[in-house]
Formats: C-alpha cells, sequence, structure tokens
C-alpha cells in the first residue's frame, strides 16, 4: 500500500471559463500523476462542475462523458425555455451528471469541497459547503442572462464568477502543502483556432434551430468560419462581457492572495460553447500543468507559479 505520509498534499483552485473548463481535466490529471494527494477543491461555474465530479469519485467517468460530445449532442444539451426569457434551464446536462455522480451531501464527499456562487436578492458571494452537491453545482455554474438563476431556500443564485472567478480563499483552511489555482481567463495566446459555427440544417428540429439563433446573429452571412465581432449572437456577446469583468476580477483576487501555483489557460483557446473540443483541451491543460508543476517543484517563479512571500 503507497505511504501517504511523505506524499505532497495540494488544494485546487478551478476557475470559470465555460468549456475551456475541460482544461481542468488535464491540469488535474497532471496534479495526481505529479504525486499530490488533492485534499480540498475550491470551485466556480465549470470549475465547481469538474470540481464537484472529482470530488464526488466520478472524475474517469465525467471525462468519458467529455470525450464523447460532439456538436450535435452539446446543442441537444441546451434546453432552453422560450417561455422563460431564452434562458437555457440546464435540466438536460445536470440529469447526466446526476446520472454519474447521484445526489451525494458536500459533507459526505472524501475531501473538502466548496462552490462558489451569487446570492442575487443579497448581492454578496456565497459558499456552498454543506447540502446537496448537484444543487450546489447548478448555483455555481447559472451564468446571468445566459442559464437560469437557481432558487434554493427562497434566494436566487447565479454563476459565482460574477463576483470571484476563481476563489482562493475557501482552499486555505484544508492547510495543503500547495494551493495550485487553475485560471481559464488568462492572457490571449493569439491562438488562432478556427471558432466552428454551428452548422446550417434546413428545416431542423426548433431546438435546432433556436439554439442557432444564439450563435450568430444571421445565419444566412456567408463568413460563418469567422470569429468576428460583427457575427456575434447574443450568446457571444453576453458571454464576452462577462469574461472581460472576471478577468479584471480574477487579477484583483491574485493580488489579494496569490496561490503557490497559477496556472493560466489563455481565454482564446476556445469558444465557450465549444464542449466538443474536449480532447485538445484536456490535452492542453495536461501539458501546461506538467510544465507549471516542474517549475514549482525546480522553484523557477518564471513561468506560472506565484510562491507566497
Amino acid at each position: 500500500m503507497e505511504d501517504l505520509r511523505n506524499k505532497k498534499t495540494a488544494s485546487l483552485v478551478l476557475g470559470s471559463g465555460a468549456a475551456r473548463g475541460h482544461a481542468h481535466i488535464g491540469v488535474i490529471k497532471a496534479v495526481e500523476e505529479a504525486g499530490y494527494d488533492i485534499i480540498s477543491v475550491s470551485g466556480c461555474s465549470i470549475g465547481a462542475i469538474v470540481g464537484g465530479v472529482y470530488a464526488a469519485g466520478k472524475f474517469k467517468e465525467y471525462e468519458e462523458w467529455a470525450l464523447s460530445l460532439d456538436k450535435v449532442s452539446v446543442l441537444r444539451l441546451l434546453d432552453m425555455s422560450i417561455f422563460n426569457g431564452g434562458y437555457i434551464k440546464g435540466d438536460k446536462f445536470f440529469e447526466k451528471i446526476e446520472e454519474m455522480i447521484g445526489a451525494p451531501q458536500i459533507e459526505d464527499l472524501n475531501i473538502d469541497f466548496t462552490a462558489v456562487t451569487v446570492d442575487l436578492l443579497n448581492q454578496k458571494e456565497f459558499w456552498f459547503q454543506r447540502g446537496d452537491l448537484i444543487s450546489a453545482m447548478r448555483a455555481s455554474s447559472a451564468i446571468p442572462s445566459i442559464v437560469s438563476p437557481v432558487a434554493i431556500n427562497d434566494r436566487k443564485y447565479v454563476d459565482g464568477g460574477v463576483l470571484n472567478p476563481l476563489p482562493i480563499i475557501p482552499s486555505v483552511p484544508a492547510g495543503a502543502d500547495y494551493i495550485i489555482a487553475v485560471d481559464l481567463n488568462g492572457p490571449a495566446d493569439n491562438i488562432h483556432h478556427e471558432q466552428e459555427k454551428i452548422e446550417e440544417q434546413e428545416d431542423g428540429p426548433a431546438w435546432w434551430n433556436n439554439a442557432k439563433s444564439l450563435f450568430s446573429k444571421n445565419k444566412n452571412e456567408e463568413n460563418q468560419g469567422d470569429y468576428n465581432a460583427e457575427s456575434w449572437g447574443r450568446l457571444e456577446t453576453i458571454n464576452m462581457m462577462f469574461e472581460t469583468m472576471q478577468e479584471s476580477l480574477t487579477q484583483y483576487k491574485l493580488a489579494g492572495y496569490p496561490p503557490d501555483l497559477l496556472i493560466s489557460v489563455p481565454k482564446d483557446i476556445s469558444a465557450f460553447y465549444e464542449f466538443w473540443r474536449a480532447e485538445e483541451l484536456i490535452k492542453f491543460g495536461y501539458e501546461v500543468a506538467q510544465k507549471a508543476i516542474t517549475d514549482l517543484e525546480s522553484n523557477n517563479s518564471v513561468y506560472h507559479s506565484f510562491p507566497k512571500g
């Protein structure tokens, strides 16, 4: 049996960033492979989802499901409610998550877990550290103006990225040897992936046509493959505003309490809705984490690490 007494411990901080959250999977694999015992996870939005699945012990199943997604299956998860302001409800997505992990309580998980969200009515940050895990993940990932707010005990919750897209403070009480934070809104790296628009399909089902209208301002534009502001739809415009806000908030949080290691994922590595690109995003997260961990262990602060003190 492996002797854990001398094993390095880590607290993971998993930030928000929609489809870029697949990179969290690669980071976790690299951290475990490097010999770290992950004893706590704090997450926001997609970070809360990946972190929650990991804490529930269903990480491998989630990775396999992510790798199975294609454009059609992603669109089928967008259960938009025309009668509820055009919001994405998220029911189909979390039904799939519940199939994987069941309905655990946060306090019953094997490691400490915090899902960061925002109490909209009281206008303050809220940490879910007890109660239903699925509800906590839903509340943390309810992107304003895109995903329906989550009502729990007469309160309405939205995406934690509104106030804290990289929740470092909740990870401190675990007392791990290292706090490793993953920022999905890192500086653009001029990565010119062609952003894949939703393909045209004549006489498609209603859910398909409704989803397409959110991604593109004009579905008949010839330049659908170009990722430029002229062709942005409502979803892209709202998300770009949200990510701009989150980038500034992240820098503020990092200045206040820098982690032992910051792993930065460029915000332009994928469009926020490209969940079907799991394979390359997982690979990117794994490779960038490997490099960052090597630098951390060699006391090289040049790369991504921000040693305290």
